[in-house]
């Protein structure tokens, strides 16, 4: 019998049919392509393994599952014990404001449980995250999530943030309603891409209040939104991140009547008892933030 069909029909049986079995399976592979081998390791015992519609394993296949799910249950942990802290470097892709405000202490505090912690760091946006978590190029994203996640990849909501207008401090505006009352507002709007949660709900918001007001400077960082803004080339459109550094040229102004964005990690598998600590730190970090 082949290792890797028997590794598929693992997580076939235990997760009780082949799609969920894609969506728990810690690498990118298709349901095609599952079914394809899983019919490969039935033909070579002669014996149906599972009925499709509605799912349950045969007999032979209850069989063949209880031999094999103590090893495959018990792989993960076995490596961890042998790995112990000693393991490869956690990847971890995360936006610039996080990278750069947040994400410092939260790894002094976890050097204390783990002395020899590595990592790796990517600065990105959900839909590039996603990638490489299909990819597995990275063990954990945190991000400002967007709708539905792709198949395989879960969630978790950390806190939610209200949108945000930075403004420059020599416009002399005080809040939004003064831009809103504008017959043409005549400010450059510096925002990230159109495709960007942040930006989506901007303007649905307002969309609902009749207003036009188009992206003039488009940037792919919130930082890059702070430096434009506090060298007086517009208003930039961002969320406000409590006890974040803000240019002393640049006033926030929030928008607490506008659909707030969610800030969450995803990832992609199985966690480890390391990528679980990550976890935890970061649910810890948006308590304090909140409090």
């Amino acid at each position: 019998m082949n290792i890797h069909h028997l590794e598929l029909f693992y997580y076939v049986a235990k997760h009780g049919g082949i799609s969920e079995a894609v969506r728990n399976i810690p690498y990118g592979i298709q349901q095609p392509a599952v079914s394809g081998q899983i019919l490969q390791l039935e033909d070579s015992l002669g014996r149906t393994l599972f009925h499709r519609r509605p799912f349950t394993l045969t007999p032979p296949g209850q069989e063949l599952f209880r031999f094999i799910r103590p090893f495959f249950d018990d792989l993960g942990s076995v490596a961890d014990r042998i790995r112990g802290d000693s393991a490869g470097p956690v990847r971890i892709a995360a936006t610039s404001v996080i990278l750069r405000d947040h994400l410092p202490q939260m790894l002094v505090h976890l050097r204390t449980r783990f002395p020899r912690l590595k990592i790796t760091l990517r600065e990105g946006i959900q839909p590039q995250m996603e990638q490489w978590l299909e990819s597995q190029e990275v063990d954990l994203a945190v991000t400002l999530i967007e709708g539905r996640a792709s198949a395989g990849i879960k969630t978790m909501s950390l806190i939610e943030l209200p949108l945000a207008l930075l403004v420059p401090k020599a416009l002399r505006i005080k809040s939004a309603a003064e831009i809103w009352r504008q017959d043409r507002i005549s400010e450059t709007l510096i925002s990230l891409p159109a495709n960007e949660g942040i930006t989506k709900r901007f303007q649905s918001g307002l969309a609902r209040r009749g207003i036009a007001w188009p992206v003039g400077i488009e940037v792919d960082s919130l930082d890059l939104i702070e430096t434009y803004v506090s060298n007086g080339f517009g208003i930039g459109l961002s969320v406000a991140v409590p006890k974040a550094r803000i240019s002393t040229r640049v006033h926030v102004l929030k928008l607490d009547d506008f659909a707030p964005v969610v800030v969450g990690v995803l990832w992609r598998g199985r966690l480890t008892p390391l990528t679980e600590a990550f976890l935890d730190e970061f649910k810890r970090r948006a308590q304090q933030l909140l409090t």
